[in-house]
């Protein structure tokens, strides 16, 4: 088996979908986290939370996308664009707010989608009905990360994630009925987690419908709780290998319809104690290949869960 059938690629899931070379421009707007309002944010996340590399959330969103827009088109030859709200938590603002940031991207040209990065605690039906109006005058897609981490709520807890597992059970369901693209964020080798945490971890995102999802390795975040767990040796980083076991067993349960955006992490080296075992992601991605290829493993090697399995006893298999 090649490589190019080791998994769902998400350049291949965007060609398919919209037929062009599209690429991803993270625009910052200017949000926070209901995590860090009503506490001290998750353990893991920086204060200038994820957008390392989009703009000043100072910059409009159409100055934003037209710059990003422009180098990209340069390097890479683009030919469509997805807005992406990246940083924090983008559904955390009123409503009409929320719909100016979002029309003043649609109205930008080859712009085919806006995905929005979010919590679970931070989907209601109002915005959802507003996503699908935009979705609806401007004839684009509407994309919606939910940032999940891990299935396992004792985890979620001592992450102090803010939500459970309920919460994003809830956020699906609802996102389900709608004609959007549904993409779950998740770490999967966070402290405390299991193998077995890992498979029903990927199970549920397979149940729950998503089209997408982004796999990250744990990385330490300067002046976190992580960071300062990690310099005083009361939390440990398992090895390169282990996160390797723990990625194939991931997209092995995972459904072969769902397209993997991101195997590893990608955050600047001066932003980070720790990262990728101090390996490049694209050496690191080249090295996990080449172990699925040995060990004959790809993505959806053990979807069999769904729809009563136990039951096939009785069609004498």
């Amino acid at each position: 088996m090649g490589r190019d059938y080791l998994y769902y690629k998400y350049s291949d899931f965007l060609k398919k979908h919209y037929l062009a070379k599209v690429y991803k421009l993270p625009v910052n707007l200017p949000v926070t986290c209901p995590n860090r309002v009503n506490g001290q944010g998750c353990s893991f996340c920086a204060e200038s939370g994820t957008g390392f590399e989009a703009m000043s959330s100072e910059i409009s969103v159409t100055e934003q996308l037209i710059k990003t827009q422009e180098y990209i088109r340069r390097r890479y030859k683009a030919q469509k664009f997805i807005a992406y709200f990246q940083n924090y938590t983008n559904t955390y603002l009123p409503l009409e707010k929320l719909r100016e940031y979002m029309e003043e991207a649609a109205k930008l040209p080859d712009i085919v989608e806006i995905a929005i990065s979010t919590r679970p605690d931070c989907i209601r039906e109002d915005y959802l009905d507003m996503m699908e109006e935009i979705a609806a005058a401007f004839n684009i897609s509407i994309g919606i990360e939910l940032g999940l981490q891990t299935a396992n709520y004792h985890t979620l807890k001592e992450i102090r994630r803010g939500h459970g597992l309920a919460e994003y059970l809830d956020a699906c369901l609802r996102i389900q009925k709608r004609d959007f693209l549904l993409c779950t964020h998740i770490i999967l080798n966070l402290p405390g987690d299991t193998l077995d945490d890992v498979i029903e971890t990927g199970k549920i995102i397979s149940i729950m419908g998503n089209h997408l999802v982004k796999a990250h390795s744990l990385y330490i975040a300067r002046e976190t709780e992580m960071a300062r767990l990690f310099e005083n040796g009361r939390l440990t980083i398992g090895s390169k290998e282990d996160y390797f076991l723990r990625l194939q067993t991931f997209l092995e349960y995972l459904s072969p319809d769902i397209a993997v955006e991101r195997l590893f992490s990608r955050i600047p080296e001066e932003d980070a104690l720790f990262s990728n075992w101090q390996t490049s992601w694209w050496k690191l991605q080249d090295e996990f290949l080449a172990h699925m290829e040995a060990q004959k493993s790809f993505q959806g090697k053990r979807y069999d869960y769904r729809n009563g399995p136990a039951l096939k006893i009785f069609d004498g298999r």
